[in-house]
């Protein structure tokens, strides 16, 4: 300030200002460093997702592929492969072995899965009101799943024996003859079937318990305002609402009895692996394991697998053609 009073007073124009500093530029990365940066984005999500898929292609894949080689050839243990063709899968359409199975398992399939996707949507329903200690009900129809498939079984053999089990003895209270429930085709279909509704039943009500919370409230006051019943809203509010979840139990229930291997294995005790002395709980995971591991064809016990992978195979493609001629029918999204 001084300087600029003494510039004015002496007649000498005012000093300029001071050039501002230039701003540092920032050095461009280099070219190796954007690759690396770019390398990095790029591969990271593959990192993270490569475990499962090095997991699936050792457990999942490789035996898909091995086994599908395998029913190609006849394979007998300790053996050399030998190329038959497709002579492994014709002789399961002439073996009768083969359709006893296949029947067995679509029947033992139907007498467990019926009741127990029926038993599941009551339960939920209950379940779905305002109860007492309903957190206890939910772990209670719960526990049965977390039971082993080896002490169920036992337990349901003990219950089911044909001289001293309870199930003979409350029928004789009726007057019923006690029932043979192992060597009889029927009886015994029906006791594991009993084995696999009182094991899952529990599983799926929860399931359709969590679909049927995410039903609007809505439409429960609306056809309340109509005077429906509550029965009345079960079937036309609650049952439409929840169609795919009932769909996806039905496709997983039917899958799960395609499976079915544990239950009939042991309930026949010595006699399991056979499915009964005349096979009449056989069941297509039995076969496989009879012809695989006590017979040693695992050619033959290969084109077992794959025909059941055609039919879980099957069963999907009907589940996805359901529900997309359900979308169309809804306007819903796909």
């Amino acid at each position: 300030m001084a300087t600029s009073v003494r510039a004015a007073a002496d007649g000498s124009p005012p000093p300029a200002p001071p050039a501002p500093r230039p701003a540092r530029r920032r050095k461009a990365p280099s070219a190796w460093r954007s690759k690396l940066y770019r390398l990095d984005v790029k591969a990271t999500p593959y990192t993270f997702i490569a475990p499962f898929f090095l997991t699936f292609a050792a457990f999942g894949l490789f035996p898909l592929i091995y086994t599908g080689w395998l029913s190609l050839h006849r394979v007998e243990l300790g053996g050399d492969a030998e190329w038959r063709g497709l002579e492994n899968y014709t002789g399961l359409a002439d073996s009768d072995f083969f359709w006893n199975a296949l029947a067995n398992t679509f029947t033992i399939g139907v007498i467990s899965t019926v009741p127990q996707l029926l038993m599941a949507l009551g339960l939920a329903h209950l379940l779905n009101y305002k109860l007492r200690g309903r957190g206890f009900y939910r772990v209670a129809i719960l526990a049965p799943y977390a039971t082993s498939i080896a002490a169920a079984t036992l337990v349901f053999a003990q219950l089911f024996n044909t001289d001293y089990g309870m199930i003979n003895g409350f029928l004789g209270l009726f007057g019923i003859d006690p029932v043979n429930w192992e060597t009889e085709k029927w009886p015994a279909q029906i006791a594991i079937s009993t084995i696999v509704t009182w094991r899952w039943t529990g599983y799926n009500a929860l399931i359709y318990l969590a679909a049927m919370q995410a039903v609007p409230n809505d439409l429960y006051e609306a056809a309340a305002l109509d005077g429906a019943s509550r029965w009345r809203q079960f079937i036309s509010v609650t049952i439409p609402s929840i169609r795919p979840t009932i769909l996806f139990t039905i496709v997983v229930s039917t899958i799960g009895a395609t499976q079915l291997f544990g239950e009939p294995l042991i309930f026949g005790g010595s006699l399991g692996i056979g499915g009964g002395s005349a096979n009449q709980y056989q069941t297509l995971s039995l076969l496989m394991y009879e012809k695989g591991w006590v017979t040693g064809s695992l050619g033959q016990a290969s084109a077992i697998a794959w025909v059941m992978l055609l039919l879980l195979l099957f069963v999907g493609g009907a589940q996805a053609l359901i529900s997309r001629r359900n979308r169309k029918k809804t306007g819903a999204p796909s």
